[in-house]
């Protein structure tokens, strides 16, 4: 199992959004740790280290170090501000 750890930003963006969506990105990044990937919209970056969660019109990007066994969330927001 994974640790998770959310950086402020992370978490002000995922506060933000709606409580439902709120409540799936915690759950997802759960089910992450556990290493389930089935179901979850996930894509590699490509020019930049990380991964890319979606759910519904929402992003958020993480990393995941193994040498520390840890998932680390860099940001979390809407579609089109995400990438910045």
């Amino acid at each position: 199992m994974l640790h998770i750890r959310y950086r402020r930003k992370a978490l002000r963006g995922i506060l933000k959004m709606p409580k439902w969506t709120a409540q799936q990105f915690f759950g997802a990044f759960e089910q992450l740790a556990v290493e389930n990937l089935g179901g979850l919209d996930i894509v590699k970056l490509k020019g930049r280290k990380g991964y890319r969660l979606r759910i519904g019109g929402f992003r958020a990007i993480y990393t995941i170090e193994r040498n520390q066994l840890l998932i680390l969330m860099l940001d979390a927001g809407a579609r089109g501000d995400i990438y910045k």
